[in-house]
């Protein structure tokens, strides 16, 4: 075998052994467990409760409008309704009877951060010092400890989920958002509260003027179709 036919030979016999490694990879990715897939799990967030139930939970996330929070109070009660009520930390430490109020009115209080930061923008540190921060003056104060953290607007990542695992949190989403924050409109305040409404719903709000005067005709509906109003913790673990 001369030289030249030798190299060819060669190049023949390096080329099958590349195709049959790039067959071999591809195979490999084909075929191992879907496990492999790096992906957040799908019980990281709760985006829902109980769809097989007819409880639906309201979520007030309070920073401010301390009035709209008394007057949200009072329709509840009105209606038998309980609610959950995400509270930031530097509003609670403004107004501590409201705080104990809203647990003698039998709602649930839950942890919105101190300072209504991003989440997903802080390191690990900085979002356990956020939490905490809330936390510890809620307890100072009620004597009650909380275990839901609702991301201050929506933003959570991996970290968040890990960081509020390691604290004793469940990380809380919506199904169903208001947007009363910004659309001060009561017909629309009522209709994306009620379109379409599930058991398991999670209603995102806020306590605005036009939240409460939506509110009455929005219990009105749940009540009419069977809906009962509870806490966020009963709807998920129910």
């Amino acid at each position: 075998m001369n030289f030249f036919a030798f190299k060819k030979k060669r190049k023949n016999i390096i080329i099958f052994f590349v195709c049959l490694f790039s067959f071999l990879s591809v195979c490999a990715v084909c075929f191992l467990p879907f496990a492999t897939v790096t992906q957040l799990p799908s019980d990281s967030a709760y985006y829902h409760g109980n769809e097989n139930s007819k409880n639906i939970s309201l979520m007030f996330n309070v920073y401010q409008g301390t009035e709209e929070v008394q007057e949200i109070m009072r329709i509840l009660k009105e209606y038998g309704a309980k609610a959950t009520f995400f509270v930031g930390g530097s509003w609670a430490d403004d107004h501590p009877d409201i705080l104990k109020e809203i647990l003698r009115e039998g709602h649930e209080i839950g942890n919105h951060g101190y300072f209504h930061k991003d989440s997903d923008k802080l390191s690990a540190s900085e979002l356990e010092t956020e939490i905490s921060a809330c936390d510890r003056y809620v307890l100072l104060v009620t004597g009650k400890k909380m275990n839901l953290f609702a991301p201050p607007s929506g933003a959570y990542d991996e970290r968040t989920v890990s960081v509020c695992q390691k604290m004793g949190y469940s990380v809380i989403m919506w199904s169903k958002d208001t947007i009363d924050w910004r659309d001060q409109d009561t017909q629309k305040i009522f209709t994306r509260a009620t379109d379409k409404a599930c058991g398991g719903d999670l209603i995102l709000m806020h306590p605005t003027k036009c939240t409460v005067s939506a509110l009455p005709k929005i219990l009105e509906f749940y009540k009419n179709n069977g809906f009962f109003c509870v806490s966020v913790t009963e709807n998920i673990t129910g």
